[in-house]
């Protein structure tokens, strides 16, 4: 969807524009010395910058005696999250809350941020959406091999756990198409949600200025709330898949065991 270009943007490359066109030059790379700096890099920038200014003022908050309702309401979100790590991934989860946390704020408040008069949602572009999968693509098949080992892990391609080892040449390929796709079922969900709700907003805004719009902006709050906890769950899912080991399935085995056990001890007492 064609953008009007946004003041904050103008403002960044009549800054930053002829530093970076001419540090890209020298690199080989011919951009519009107009606009260097694309719009959804500037609203990455915003986003960024936002958090990181929100993390210092709660940090410099934080307290256990009076905690604010700031804190309050991070910490119950906080506690969500990691309850929704132990669930997914077991007791290894709550070590992958830093980078899956932070990939869910980014989203989220980049799909928000579309929603401010002057701003656009830098989700709105694939770029962004791609480079948020690759990030997770790459960060829970690293995981995947230091939990396993490489041999181990690149092994579990062509013979998952269960399968039969005589129809590993079948699935392979169908493993390997399976998890490359990972990569485009992530950026093309959320790029197309908040393209297309980006682009309903414009229409609308263009036929009844303010008023038209609202409802679609109020859906866009749900859509994007949404899609950031869907990409958040699914890269839960693909670091359960990627650090699963049969330990673990011993040891959750025997944990289930020992509860059944509990369980029917208290029942006959």
């Amino acid at each position: 969807m064609p953008h009007h270009e946004l003041l904050l943007v103008k403002w960044v490359n009549a800054l930053f524009g002829p530093m970076v066109a001419s540090a890209l030059g020298a690199l080989g790379f011919h951009v519009d010395p107009a606009k260097p700096i694309p719009d959804y890099l500037v609203m990455c920038a915003v986003v960024v910058l936002a958090l990181s200014a929100l993390g210092l003022l709660v940090r410099s908050r934080l307290s256990v005696e009076h905690p604010g309702k700031l804190q309050i309401v991070l910490e119950d979100v906080v506690s969500a999250v990691l309850d929704m790590m132990k669930t997914n991934i077991g007791p290894k989860g709550p070590q992958f809350f830093p980078v899956v946390a932070s990939v869910g704020l980014f989203i989220f408040t980049a799909n928000m941020i579309g929603k401010i008069p002057g701003l656009m949602s830098p989700t709105a572009s694939i770029n962004v959406t791609l480079g948020c999968a690759i990030t997770v693509w790459v960060y829970y098949h690293f995981h995947g091999i230091k939990a396993q080992g490489l041999g181990k892990y690149l092994a579990h391609f062509a013979a998952p756990p269960g399968v039969p080892l005589f129809i590993a040449p079948i699935m392979l390929p169908i493993e390997l198409i399976s998890h490359f796709s990972r990569v485009l079922s992530l950026s093309l969900r959320l790029f197309g949600n908040i393209f297309g709700e980006e682009m309903v907003v414009a229409i609308l805004a263009s036929l009844i200025p303010f008023i038209a719009p609202l409802p679609m902006m109020v859906l866009g709050v749900i859509t994007g709330t949404l899609q950031a906890f869907i990409f958040m769950l699914l890269t839960m899912i693909y670091l359960a898949g990627a650090v699963h080991t049969e330990h673990d399935h011993d040891h959750g085995h025997d944990a289930h065991e020992a509860d059944h056990g509990h369980a029917h001890a208290h029942a006959t007492a």
